[in-house]
């Protein structure tokens, strides 16, 4: 009996000295790193130091491989073995590093991964980069990865569009924190909106992306992650731009962020201004580049209701006014041609996670939504004065109103043992319900579209040994304009060889419904009218297959890291969209969008990097690639068809160089390059073009140079860096525009905007 006693008093003492815990500080160069990250590999387990650098973590006893993660710094791992009730006091030191090969990114998969273990790659523009290479907006910052190119699409209100791998916008999926709220009347406006101090960092994924996040990833997924709360500081940067020596660009942009001592809550705020006079490139006194005037404010925060639980918030609010057209002063309806658009945005998410069962299990509920108001005017002055009076009686206003929610449950676990390696299964279900309305009565032009698509997904993430991971998923979509439910499989397999090169290969499905998109929401001027494009009473979906193939590597010794990275695309589009010209009606030209028979997209992409003992920086990309349609396309009434896509150079790239000697001085050199490609020229009274035709246009290199000096200023824990430079250096822009009120818009391409000198000064933490 005593015996049993005794037994019965040692077993549950001996299941509580099962734990064990390590503590202690995380520092770099004798400065204390706040809120760096301690997590152990191969599980969910993990922490962050506190405001002082500190950390304590409790683990099982055994062997564990350790990984201290901080931006901007060397990610290192270290191997420990814990003892019954051990508690050990470790500090990590970490060293300095621009490199961000080992950063975490979730955008692949869902879920946090290191990017050397993500199966799919998944490339990464930090803010830092956004800095050097002194972007205003979203847009200019997604010029520097490889397969991606932002182009702007009309001459009067500069939209633009991001293609990924010769795809057009469209086909590609932009997230906000992982939502997608960017709807299609967003995505006219939405990338020129989003001011870069709003952004953490961007991740990109190319090639489809539908089995996990639905309709429209068919050619990649961008997400936009905003400004994370780390520790307290504050940043102040303003920014005069001279463009061409015509016209100013004043952009003022603020950063906050407040975390308590106990980093349970934190808030980053945001606010940025921003003003552009208009551009005119050759003298007809209408503008290239618009008026622009936008005030963003914004706050993105969270809290820790449980040591085991997260709740994040995102809130955004985005205005602008755009002005293109003739330059004249007064309303926009006594301008020979203009277009006129006020948008007020606001954007959020909310997410709630919660960890349990040791960290092996997690369940996040998730919102994002948008609202979208818009007033706007596109018009252009009839010749014949009794048509004048009709117009002037009911100038050509409209009025646009979008909503979009988003609603999903996500629930991850991880196995440790499975099939002889361990896994985390990822699944969830989300409902998003999205409505535009877009209206101008005086042209009878209505677009009053509501999509509703509920999917669910799943995803079985495989580590079968440490050096092989196999990812295996797919997604069902019941879309509200699609008869059917979509099913959307996905493959890779990723293969480490040491430490230093990663073997990927993947395929996936996608789809696209047959709904109005950002391209198809915009009204051009075209030959003395307005083109516009309306929807096939029998559109139907259009699906993908697509491939990838890649080869990553990257060789770090003591002063010199370098590395490549070489991938394979290839995608088949079945029932492509395409637009079919209708011919003219009283207002102009009209396209009609329909299902082709088929397109195919391939080709390839090369990135390279190096840096040498964080003196030198290189990154650049490069793509060549090949867009057609099965069967050759009409583009323009009474034109040869053809099978190329428009708009589509074969070959494009970028580079960027940054040379660092001190922590007080650096020096940045940019390089974006654009292919040859052919577009679509309508003819137009006066305008120096005589008649319809295909052109091919030329290729452009554009330079851009930034300097910076930053000087301490410790009796306020303050910097202030000067900065200055030159934007497209060599002035490479587009010179034959055509001229006055009957010009075709949308025969515009090559770089954004001619030579411009900027200076700034930026003042915050140290």
């Amino acid at each position: 009996m005593r015996l049993k006693l005794i037994c019965l008093l040692i077993f549950p003492l001996s299941l509580l000295s099962q734990e064990a815990e390590i503590y202690g500080t995380i520092y770099s160069e004798g400065k204390l790193l706040a809120f760096a990250s301690v997590f152990v590999q191969g599980t969910t387990n993990g922490t962050d130091a506190d405001i002082d650098g500190e950390y304590r973590l409790t683990l099982p006893a055994g062997k564990h491989r350790i990984t201290i993660q901080f931006q901007g710094y060397r990610t290192i791992s270290r191997t420990i073995e814990l003892k019954d009730g051990e508690k050990r006091k470790i500090d990590f030191e970490l060293q300095p590093n621009p490199d961000s090969l080992n950063e975490i990114v979730v955008t692949g998969t869902r879920t946090a991964k290191r990017k050397t273990d993500s199966p799919v790659i998944v490339n990464l523009i930090n803010s830092e980069t956004l800095r050097q290479v002194t972007a205003t907006d979203l847009s200019e910052g997604l010029r520097f990865q490889p397969g991606l190119r932002v182009e702007t699409d009309c001459q009067t209100c500069n939209y633009t569009q991001l293609r990924m791998n010769g795809l057009q916008g469209g086909y590609s999926q932009i997230l906000i924190n992982g939502r997608p709220i960017f709807s299609p009347l967003t995505g006219l406006y939405g990338l020129e909106q989003i001011p870069v101090n709003m952004i953490e960092r961007i991740e990109v994924v190319r090639g489809g992306v539908s089995a996990l996040y639905g309709s429209s990833a068919i050619g990649g997924t961008v997400n936009v992650i905003t400004k994370i709360p780390k520790q307290n500081n504050y940043n102040l940067t303003y920014t005069y731009e001279n463009i061409d020596g015509q016209t100013d660009q004043n952009v003022l942009n603020g950063n906050a962020t407040v975390v308590s001592k106990d980093y349970r809550t934190g808030a980053n705020f945001f606010v940025s201004h921003r003003t552009r006079g208009m551009y005119d490139a050759n003298d007809d006194n209408f503008s290239e580049l618009p008026e622009l005037k936008d005030n963003s404010f914004g706050v993105n925060a969270f809290y820790l209701p449980t040591e085991d639980s997260k709740l994040n918030l995102s809130l955004s609010s985005l205005y602008e006014y755009r002005y293109g057209g003739e330059m004249v002063e007064g309303p926009a309806y006594l301008a020979e041609q203009s277009e006129e658009r006020t948008h007020n945005v606001l954007m959020g998410s909310l997410d709630y996670q919660l960890n349990f069962n040791d960290d092996r299990s997690s369940l996040i509920i998730y919102y994002g939504g948008q609202s979208t108001n818009r007033d706007h005017y596109t018009g252009i002055i009839p010749d014949l004065e009794e048509d004048r009076i009709e117009f002037f009686e009911t100038p050509p206003y409209g009025t646009s109103k979008v909503t979009t929610h988003q609603g999903g449950v996500q629930f991850n676990q991880r196995i440790n043992s499975f099939l002889g390696g361990s896994t985390v299964l990822t699944g969830g279900a989300e409902y998003v319900y999205d409505d535009v309305f877009d209206e101008i009565p005086s042209y009878n032009y209505l677009i009053d579209q509501t999509t509703r698509n509920l999917g669910a997904f799943f995803q079985n993430d495989w580590d079968i040994t440490e050096n092989l991971n196999f990812l295996s998923g797919f997604r069902l979509d019941k879309h509200n304009l699609v008869d059917h439910a979509i099913f959307s499989p996905r493959l890779s397999l990723l293969y480490k060889l040491k430490e230093t090169t990663q073997f990927r290969v993947g395929w996936g499905t996608g789809f696209r419904a047959p709904q109005a998109f950002d391209t198809d929401l915009h009204i051009a001027f075209a030959g003395g009218g307005i083109s516009r494009i309306s929807l096939s009473e029998d559109l139907k979906e259009e699906r993908s297959n697509s491939f990838t193939a890649s080869v990553n590597y990257d060789r770090a010794t003591e002063h010199f890291i370098w590395g490549y990275t070489v991938e394979a695309f290839y995608t088949n589009l079945n029932d492509a969209f395409y637009l079919q010209p209708l011919g003219e009606d009283d207002f102009g030209e009209r396209f009609e969008k329909r299902n082709g028979s088929g397109a195919t997209v391939k080709g390839f992409t090369l990135e390279t990097r190096a840096n040498f003992d964080y003196l030198f920086e290189l990154e650049a990309g490069f793509t060549l690639q090949s867009s057609k349609f099965k069967d050759p396309v009409e583009n323009i009434e009474g034109l040869e068809a053809r099978r190329e896509f428009l708009r589509t150079p074969n070959d494009y790239g970028y580079a960027t160089l940054t040379f660092t000697p001190n922590k007080r001085f650096s020096a940045s050199a940019n390089f974006v390059y654009t292919g040859k490609m052919d577009i679509v020229h309508f003819a137009g009274e006066g305008t120096g073009q005589d008649v319809d035709e295909y052109t091919s246009t030329p290729s452009f290199a554009e330079l851009s140079l930034r300097l910076g000096y930053e000087l301490n200023i410790p009796s306020l824990s303050s910097a202030v860096e000067l900065f200055g430079g030159v934007k497209n250096v060599t002035n490479a822009y587009q010179s034959d525009f055509d001229i006055g009120k009957n010009r075709d818009s949308n025969y515009i391409y090559g770089p954004g905007s001619p030579r411009s000198v900027f200076l700034g000064i930026r003042l915050g933490s140290l």
